[in-house]
């Protein structure tokens, strides 16, 4: 099912992989008002729902997102209250880009009510598809597993020191899914694979797999927070096919390991 506001492909699998930050539509009319900086969209996942093509295999559900992260951000509360106090975030409808940039041009940022509206048209669609989705899987199989698919540039200064590991698995530290099946999860990486990893780092899961994340109730979230540097070529914007190959196999190891742990916790 595609929608102007996200594509589904709805399956009977236990497994939801939810993508809310590859899209890059924006409706004209917020278009006119942005900045250049951020009409060339920065700080989208690009291109990350590609690296799950084998979903279909799993008979994973995708929910995969249409509209830009900077009309609103499906991964905040739709209240806005920060993820992590103290430190930056982009927030709800951001108004800058990681990098500092201004979205907006001047005097042309989104107020409350517009933010309101936001919500109300481009957040809660989502919102209601993957909780509709949850409810289904749950239904069918008693318990229903949510994979949020994320990827960041690995040095971006405003938001962590340094740079970023490679794969960052977030549970919410073990209040999203329990630590047992997060810990197998990044166990499943092969020890001689030429990537960093760390659960629960400076990436412990957003919005979704907060709110989503019930073990009480049989439904694990998980984030993966993937360095871009993993599978984007030198534009940071189209997938290194190399990249594609290496990284693809792991990411798989770890879902299947997700899926072969979580129902011995349930």
């Amino acid at each position: 099912m595609t929608t102007p506001d996200y594509h589904l492909a709805p399956r009977d699998g236990p497994l939801i992989l939810s993508a809310p930050h590859p899209g890059r539509q924006l409706p004209p009319d917020m278009a006119a008002r942005m900045t250049q900086a951020a009409l060339d969209q920065p700080d989208a996942d690009h291109q990350i729902d590609r690296l799950y093509d084998f979903a279909g295999e799993l008979g994973a559900t995708v929910l995969t997102a249409a509209w830009s992260r900077y009309v609103v951000d499906l991964n905040r509360p739709p209240d806005n209250s920060p993820l992590y106090p103290g430190q930056f975030g982009s927030g709800l409808a951001p108004a800058e880009t990681f990098d500092g940039d201004l979205i907006y041009k001047e005097g042309r940022a989104p107020g409350a009510e517009d933010v309101a509206a936001r919500v109300a048209r481009y957040w809660r669609p989502y919102h209601a598809q993957l909780g509709a989705q949850i409810a289904r899987i749950r239904a069918r199989h008693g318990y229903c597993l949510v994979w949020d698919c994320h990827s960041i540039a690995p040095i971006a200064p405003r938001l962590f020191d340094g740079r970023l590991p490679d794969i960052n698995l977030g549970s919410f530290s073990g209040a999203a899914c329990p630590t047992a099946v997060a810990e197998a999860v990044l166990e499943a990486i092969p020890r001689d694979a030429a990537y960093s990893r760390v659960r629960d780092g400076r990436f412990k899961g957003g919005y979704i797999t907060r709110h989503y994340g019930d073990p009480a109730n049989r439904v694990f979230a998980l984030q993966l927070e993937l360095a871009q540097s993993a599978y984007l070529g030198p534009d940071q914007r189209r997938i290194d096919a190399d990249k594609q190959a290496a990284i693809r196999p792991v990411l798989r190891a770890m879902i299947d390991t997700f899926l072969s742990e979580a129902p011995k916790h349930v």
